[in-house]
């Protein structure tokens, strides 16, 4: 819980980008409003965590749901807020559950990519020794590409002459 009363306000640099967000631009707020909508809001928020926190207790549950804020509502006698709310509550459990499938399928094609990795790293460690060959050429091999080299600068030369 709180140690002083002032902790349980809601910090007026938030109310007063609301408040701005809500109001046309020509339209001007002094400090003692956005003191007063700060208060009124903090008030708001406690009582309806408090109305919420007597329906879940009703319930015998602990936890305050999104539907015991949608109940407190009815019960404060805030119906008009109710309809906003509940549609305001589904476009945020859409978008957790959009979240929550998006990582679901970033973590499901990272393991399939580790897996894919494993198995060809399986694969190229079976197949090195046959590729051996093809990666470093020897010493006589060296011979014959620089003599293969060396005869075409030669009729390169002749042809410029």
């Amino acid at each position: 819980m709180a140690e002083k009363p002032e902790d349980l306000n809601l910090p007026t640099s938030i109310v007063t980008k609301i408040i701005k967000d809500c109001l046309p631009g020509n339209c001007k707020v002094s400090k003692e409003a956005n003191a007063a909508i700060a208060k009124a809001a903090s008030v708001f928020v406690l009582y309806t965590t408090s109305s919420a926190n007597a329906v879940a207790q009703k319930s015998n549950r602990k936890t305050i749901s999104g539907q015991d804020v949608i109940s407190a509502m009815t019960d404060m006698e805030f119906d008009k807020f109710v309809k906003p709310l509940e549609n305001s509550l589904a476009l945020w459990k859409k978008s957790q559950q959009e979240k929550k499938n998006t990582a679901a399928k970033k973590k499901a094609e990272k393991e399939a990519a580790a897996n894919k990795d494993s198995s060809d790293s399986a694969a190229v460690a079976g197949s090195s020794a046959d590729s051996s060959k093809d990666a470093a050429p020897t010493a006589a091999e060296d011979d014959e590409v620089m003599v293969v080299d060396s005869e075409k600068e030669k009729e390169s030369s002749k042809k410029e002459s």
